[in-house]
């Protein structure tokens, strides 16, 4: 089945409920994992998805993780003026550290080469990437490399003009460095001067202890045990309302699941919906499920799409996370349904797919703007990540491919399915 039902689509197409489900997660502020904001969230998607399917309670999956909260945090400039800074997500504290500054620009392998015999010592300083592009060097790989090279802390400079940038550092628990995002002006003010590094000092106060958080999952069977996952996560940032990232995939699985649960018990595979959190924080909640299935269990789930900043751009790419035989499969079903798709090959390890990816099992992220520089997506992470970015276009766009695609693979025939694998 490349195509839905025509009149399914159309109800879809026309399921007002779409666009307040995004304003309703929106409201809820952030959602940085472990906060109030968070379990709003999960309570809402919880209500909506039971509204749609009275009969189906879900089942809720325990993640306990490494707590942190950020206190505070000051970053003070040669002269003694304070910049605005913000604590990457489970930096360690520091009462204050003074030291110099080495300026990485953008923190590719190749600079910290270059500059090995200077980093020891001192705060590096790289810059925030376009994360939905091609060659993109994340964030956490920077701070590792800067780790690894002996830094005694670590400075990010983000994309908007007069606003400082977040995001998580990558550390689970035990060492790090300090880690601070900063505004493009005061990375530009931390430049290497004729007369050497500049110096800075960084305070941070931080509580860390053992959290819990969830895995909220809703299973619809199909005709035979295997399964296909529809996935969002659920946790953002604190800086605004995380619109596009991820209040976007999850307004769109709402959708989808109101859409086709009806449908799903004569399909040829069930359909899970899940909603993951501490996604932010190194994909957390989505590893710790992955880890938790048998070889037999991973084998019967048959494709992993998961929806992560689907609007912001009317453009849409399937990372395909090195399943070539996928490829095929989802530029037909869009193709059969008037719609154009982009597929990304290399493994991205920027969303919970990943986790599904490295155990084995066939795993696409849709996401919205990949490779677009001017698409809103570039402000994802910022105060800017409010729902004004998203057009209801886009975000119905987005539903209703991620509806065809979801669709086409519940019905695709084994040797179709067992391509994906190959």
């Amino acid at each position: 089945m490349m195509r839905l039902d025509a009149n399914l689509m159309g109800r879809l197409a026309a399921d007002e409920a779409l666009w307040r489900d995004f304003n309703d997660i929106c409201d809820c502020g952030g959602r940085l994992s472990g906060t109030e904001s968070e379990k709003k969230a999960f309570a809402l998607l919880r209500e909506r998805v039971r509204a749609a399917s009275p009969a189906n309670s879900g089942r809720s999956i325990p993640v306990p993780y490494n707590g942190w909260q950020a206190k505070s945090a000051t970053l003070k400039l040669p002269g003694g003026a304070f910049a605005p800074c913000h604590p990457l997500v489970r930096t360690i504290a520091t009462p204050g550290l003074t030291a110099e500054v080495i300026d990485l620009g953008r923190g590719t392998p190749d600079e910290f080469e270059a500059h090995k015999a200077e980093i020891a010592g001192r705060i590096v300083l790289v810059r925030h990437e376009l994360m939905f592009a091609a060659g993109t060097i994340h964030r956490r790989r920077k701070y590792d490399m800067a780790r690894a090279h002996g830094a005694v802390g670590f400075l990010i400079g983000g994309p908007l003009a007069g606003h400082v940038v977040a995001g998580s550092s990558g550390r689970d628990s035990g060492e790090g460095i300090p880690a601070l995002g900063i505004s493009p002006e005061t990375a530009a003010k931390l430049a290497r001067r004729s007369t050497g590094f500049p110096s800075v000092t960084i305070a941070v106060e931080t509580a860390e202890g053992p959290a819990e958080t969830e895995t909220l999952v809703f299973d619809y069977p199909g005709q035979t045990d295997e399964w296909v996952v529809l996935s969002a996560h659920v946790d953002g940032h604190d800086l605004a309302e995380s619109a596009m990232d991820n209040g976007t995939g999850l307004a769109a699985v709402l959708a989808v699941t109101r859409a086709l649960s009806p449908e799903v018990a004569r399909w040829r595979r069930g359909l899970r919906v899940m909603f993951f959190s501490v996604e932010e924080w190194a994909l957390t909640g989505s590893a710790q499920y992955v880890k938790a299935l048998s070889e037999a269990e991973r084998a019967k789930i048959a494709l992993n799409v998961n929806l992560d900043s689907v609007a912001g751009s009317p453009n849409l790419a399937a990372l395909t996370s090195g399943f070539a035989g996928v490829e095929p499969f989802l530029l037909g079903v869009a193709a059969a349904n008037g719609q154009s798709l982009r597929t990304v090959r290399p493994l991205m390890t920027n969303s919970d797919h990943a986790n599904f990816a490295a155990g084995g099992i066939p795993a696409i992220r849709l996401v919205a703007g990949f490779d677009d520089r001017n698409a809103h997506l570039r402000v994802v992470l910022t105060p800017a990540d409010t729902r004004d970015k998203v057009a209801q276009s886009e975000l119905r766009q987005a539903t209703l491919l991620t509806a065809a695609l979801v669709g086409a693979a519940c019905n695709a025939d084994t040797g179709e399915a067992a391509r994906w694998r190959g």
